[in-house]
């Protein structure tokens, strides 16, 4: 009997036996809000997206699920969407149907912390937003500026985030800050495997830790100096295009879809790019995230966009975008001759400026 115990203990400590995914109540009470159905998505750790169908009555719904391990909820309203993180335990939900961004969330240690972070963070996002009052309005010397100084601000978060997973290594909160970089717009290989290694080794050996592993993985394909792999899709009449036909210039290769309202906004701003450098050595191939060929098409049109345009035509699975982990567009890769990404996510005169210094 004590050599079976002592095996079963050394099974556990070894983690032969997974953890049981513990039960996560969601409790709501919002005044005002109006007998419907709601839809909740959540992604558990190690698993693929979900969403559940919510029916709320008299402005009350209950939601349960699994969770092994803690996860961000996202509650999609008819207009709005409120996201919060959430573990196992019951969560209370409280609050007014008009005013949905200011939910209160209780009996999530995670989301208290959360919030105590994005409260560290309130003088960077007030500058934030008193730069974006005039983004678009200003001279394109002034824009160039203000362009700048948002990447600034955004440099300084970065820089407020590390410094906050240094000192909080065992922290879910920190570890789900890790994988929401890995996996959001435009991640840099360096910088998000720097902060997975301030993790402790618990949080680095934990699903979310090796779900952070997978997805740099995905990352370093895109990472500035890697050589972007050879693809091929088909244009607007059908004819297959391989990336390699376009080595020897520089190329922007950039994500958009037509259903896309920022991307069809810098639309203009990379046809000046393709108008004032096409004939020094500089051309657009644009991958649309599209499934429906007569909208692409007619985006095309409308916008006048005169470059080589591919799609496969599978929407949000299109390979390309997939392979890379594209996850919010507009998005776009600047190579060089030899194939190798020279800069990510270049817009509007940002990307002026990267192309006059390159090729002026």
């Amino acid at each position: 009997m004590k050599n079976r115990l002592a095996g079963l203990l050394a099974i556990l400590c070894l983690g032969g036996i997974p953890a049981l995914a513990q039960t996560t109540t969601v409790q709501a009470n919002i005044k005002g809000l109006k007998d419907k159905q709601l839809v909740l998505y959540y992604k558990p750790v190690g698993q693929a997206s979900k969403a559940d169908t919510i029916q709320v009555k008299d402005g009350a719904f209950t939601w349960r699920g699994k969770l092994e391990e803690p996860a961000k909820l996202n509650l999609m309203f008819s207009r709005r969407m409120f996201s919060f993180y959430a573990e196992s335990g019951k969560i209370k939900l409280t609050g007014l149907a008009d005013s949905l961004d200011k939910l209160k969330v209780t009996g999530s240690k995670i989301q208290d912390e959360s919030k105590a972070y994005e409260r560290s963070l309130s003088q960077f996002s007030e500058q934030e937003n008193a730069l974006y009052d005039n983004y678009g309005k200003v001279s394109k010397e002034e824009q160039l500026a203000l362009e700048q100084k948002l990447e600034a601000l955004r440099e300084k978060k970065r820089e407020k985030a590390k410094e906050y997973i240094a000192t909080h290594p065992d922290s879910y909160f920190s570890a789900m800050m890790v994988m929401e970089r890995a996996s959001g717009y435009g991640p840099d290989y360096d910088q998000v495997s720097a902060l997975f290694s301030l993790l402790s080794n618990k949080k680095q050996n934990s699903k979310t830790g090796k779900a952070i592993l997978d997805q740099l993985q995905i990352v370093k394909r895109s990472n500035i100096g890697e050589e972007l792999r050879d693809f091929a899709q088909q244009d607007t009449s059908g004819n297959t295009i391989n990336l390699s036909a376009f080595r020897g210039k520089y190329v922007l290769v950039d994500f958009w879809a037509s259903w896309c309202g920022p991307c069809r906004a810098e639309n203009p701003n990379v046809l000046k790019a393709y108008n004032d450098y096409k004939d020094k050595n500089f051309t657009v191939v644009g991958i649309s995230i599209d499934d429906k060929k007569e909208r692409w098409i007619k985006a095309i049109i409308e916008d006048k966009m005169p470059w080589t345009q591919l799609s496969d035509l599978k929407g949000s699975k299109n390979e390309v975008s997939a392979y890379y982990g594209i996850v919010g567009i507009p998005s776009n890769f600047l190579v060089d001759p030899s194939g190798k990404i020279l800069a990510r996510n270049l817009r509007g005169e940002i990307l002026q400026a990267k192309l006059k210094e390159l090729l002026n």
